[in-house]
């Protein structure tokens, strides 16, 4: 009887030690996550590279800017080459259109 509560004890501090082992693991990695975005990229001349090419470019470089501050990204080139930033092509208006140049 001494021997199974020993055996359960010991199963349930090795359990608690590699729960917290996870916890620390998954921590440093989201403030390694963390760190990369904190290196923000100039929005202004990603834009104006953006929408050099636009017929309206106050208005392009206004919507590019807007999603260049949520998502820290913008496409390379004039247009399309959405899928280097998937954050950047799925902002939607109100209407459900594409946000973003």
């Amino acid at each position: 009887m001494a021997i199974s509560k020993a055996l359960i004890a010991s199963l349930l501090i090795s359990l608690l030690v590699l729960h917290l082992a996870e916890a620390h693991q998954t921590t440093s990695n989201e403030s390694a996550v963390a760190g990369n975005l904190s290196e923000k990229i100039d929005c202004g001349s990603a834009c104006d590279a953006r929408c050099r090419l636009a017929s309206r470019q106050k208005i392009c470089k206004r919507a590019c800017g807007t999603c260049c501050a949520r998502c820290n990204c913008v496409p390379p080139g004039t247009a399309g080459n959405q899928e280097v930033c998937p954050c950047y092509a799925s902002l939607t208006t109100h209407g459900g259109r594409r946000k973003c140049p």
